[in-house]
């Protein structure tokens, strides 16, 4: 049986997350846990999260997780959302924590004074909503989803790699911000598959169906 665990450290709406994943899984064993041992078992594991970097890291630490998760990230098919994004690079501006720092990069807040649309007004931060987002290479997640498709965003800091080649997909926020990265056994998005429709399922089910 397909057993993907959904890595519990007190931050992110993981019931909606589990919910998706057995919509387009329903035969696929799905478990929220915070035990290091359940994510060691599990076929494929999906780091959701959303709020501050410094509180999910702490609460990542205080539930002894990191291991787990940085073990994870080595070997099985591997899914981050949002925070779960940022969160494997090496340094975020955000309350200047250290990541997991398993791909070379750093998390920036978005410039206020920078963010302006194509007509002129500013943007607000957070940038909240629907955005598209652009395949910047092929890969086996993207697999059935139309380029530009527009996913749900909520988040006031994007992630900056260090390495071009890790780039899957860019999103244009007044200015053009990674969306999605990928490296070996490793996705990972900043914007919400579980909140984005028909593309976000799309997402969840080609990571059920994946081989890296």
């Amino acid at each position: 049986m397909n057993r993907v665990a959904i890595v519990d450290y007190g931050m992110g709406n993981l019931r909606s997350v589990a919910k998706a994943i057995e919509h387009v899984a329903p035969d696929a064993a799905v478990i929220v846990t915070a035990d290091p041992r359940e994510l060691a078992a599990a076929d494929r594991v999906v780091v959701p999260g959303q709020g501050a970097m410094p509180d999910c890291m702490r609460e990542l630490d205080a539930r002894g997780l990191r291991p787990a998760v940085i073990e994870a990230a080595r070997g099985k098919p591997f899914l981050g959302i949002c925070i779960g994004l940022q969160m494997l690079f090496e340094h975020s501006d955000e309350g200047g924590v250290s990541g997991l720092g398993i791909l070379p990069g750093a998390v920036h807040r978005f410039p206020r004074e920078a963010l302006t649309g194509a007509d002129g007004v500013r943007l607000k931060v957070p940038h909240m909503g629907w955005n598209e987002v652009n395949q910047a290479e092929p890969h086996a997640l993207w697999e059935g989803i139309a380029d530009a498709t527009r996913f749900y965003f909520v988040h006031s800091y994007y992630v900056e790699a260090a390495r071009p080649e890790f780039i899957a997909g860019y999103t244009v926020y007044g200015l053009p911000f990674t969306s999605a990265v990928a490296h070996d056994n490793i996705f990972a998005v900043q914007f919400h598959p579980e909140k984005s429709a028909q593309g976000g399922l799309a997402l969840l089910g080609n990571f059920m169906r994946w081989k890296p």
